[in-house]
C-alpha cells in the first residue's frame, strides 16, 4: 500500500518545481527575445552595439541556449512534478548538477573574479553564478539525503541494494 505522505520535503518541492523552472524560463526569455540585453549583461565589452549587429551565428546560438533553458525548466518542473519516486528525482537532479558545473565552467573566460566578487555582479551574474551555486547546493543536499527520510543513511542503504 502506497503512503499518502509526500517523501519530498516542501523546501525541495518549492525550489525544484516552481522557483528554479520559472527563473530558468526567464533566462530563456532574455536569451531569445532580449539578446542584446543578454549579451551586454554577460560581457558588455564584447557585446554588439545594436540588435541589428548581432552576428547571425550568435543569434542562432542564443536561440539554442534559450531552447535548452526551456528544456531544463520543462524537465525539472514537469518530470519531477509527475512523481514522488526518489530514484527519479535523484537521477534527474544528478544530471542537472552536472549541468550546473558545466554552466559555471562556461563563465571561466570572464575571469576568476566572476565566481566570487558578488559586489561586482549584475543581474545576469546573479543568475549565472549565484543562482547556479544555489541550485547546485540544493541538488547536492538532496543527493546527499539532507532532510529526506533516512537522511544520508538512506543514500548508503540505496547504494548497497
Amino acid at each position: 500500500m502506497a503512503s499518502s505522505v509526500n517523501p519530498i520535503p516542501l523546501l525541495y518541492r518549492l525550489f525544484f518545481l516552481y522557483v528554479e523552472p520559472l527563473s530558468t524560463i526567464l533566462g530563456a526569455y532574455y536569451a531569445h527575445l532580449e539578446p542584446l540585453t543578454y549579451l551586454t549583461l554577460t560581457h558588455s565589452a564584447s557585446a554588439p552595439a545594436f540588435v541589428a549587429t548581432i552576428p547571425k551565428g550568435t543569434s542562432v546560438v542564443l536561440t539554442q541556449l534559450a531552447n535548452l533553458y526551456f528544456l531544463f525548466a520543462l524537465n525539472e518542473g514537469l518530470v519531477l512534478r509527475s512523481t514522488n519516486d526518489l530514484r527519479v528525482w535523484r537521477t534527474l537532479l544528478f544530471g542537472l548538477l552536472v549541468a550546473d558545473f558545466g554552466h559555471l565552467y562556461s563563465c571561466k573566460d570572464l575571469g576568476p573574479d566572476v565566481y566570487w566578487q558578488f559586489w561586482n555582479w549584475n543581474a545576469i551574474d546573479w543568475g549565472n553564478i549565484a543562482f547556479v551555486y544555489c541550485g547546485a547546493a540544493m541538488r547536492s543536499a538532496f543527493l546527499l539525503g539532507v532532510g529526506l527520510k533516512g537522511g544520508s543513511d538512506g543514500l548508503a542503504k540505496r547504494r548497497s541494494r
